[in-house]
């Protein structure tokens, strides 16, 4: 029975970074199901999703303590179970851009919390306008529709929000997921 862990690292940018986390996986008979690696500012950061035999991710654990020291990481990990997929709900991606304004996440959020729609990935990005140097904003989430949902009139409320914050966006299905 495969067991799964939940791994996030974050500490001063260095090379070589990734090969360790990654061979000290490997060395541990584990294999990488899911991530997300990002540099912020000088530090970088990542989330893993690991699986294994349960002693493979037992050994991956007795690991961690180790390379959390020789690296100078913050580490923190945690048992999980593999997520099942919900096969009524539908894949929407949802990008918009916008000069950069405080709240932006929180109104975005909030607008599908309010509709009981999970949020199942977020990224944003500050970065300036070519020419002008502005300072622009981009968001991307992936959600996860009900089916029984009447898109045209949650298109309909977003583009509303969207409007209401200046925001240019789009809601579109994900082909393939």
């Amino acid at each position: 029975m495969q067991q799964h862990l939940v791994i996030s690292a974050i500490g001063h940018e260095q090379p070589g970074l990734l090969k360790e986390l990654t061979s000290a996986i490997l060395d541990s008979g584990c294999s990488i199901e899911d991530s997300r690696m990002v540099l912020l500012g000088t530090k970088f950061t990542i989330q893993l999703l690991v699986s294994g035999s349960w002693s493979a991710v037992a050994k991956l654990e007795a690991m961690l303590p180790g390379l959390k020291q020789r690296l100078t990481l913050t580490i923190l990990s945690k048992r999980t179970e593999a997520r099942s997929r919900n096969r009524t709900l539908m894949p929407y991606a949802v990008e918009a851009i916008s000069i950069n304004q405080p709240g932006i996440i929180h109104e975005l959020t909030y607008f599908f919390a309010n509709r009981n729609i999970t949020i199942e990935e977020l990224s944003t990005r500050c970065y300036p306008a070519p020419h002008t140097e502005a300072p622009l904003f981009s968001v991307s989430l992936i959600i996860h529709l009900p089916a029984d949902l009447s898109i045209a009139v949650l298109r309909e409320q977003f583009m509303e929000l969207c409007d209401n914050l200046n925001l240019d966006a789009i809601l579109e299905p994900i082909r393939g997921r």
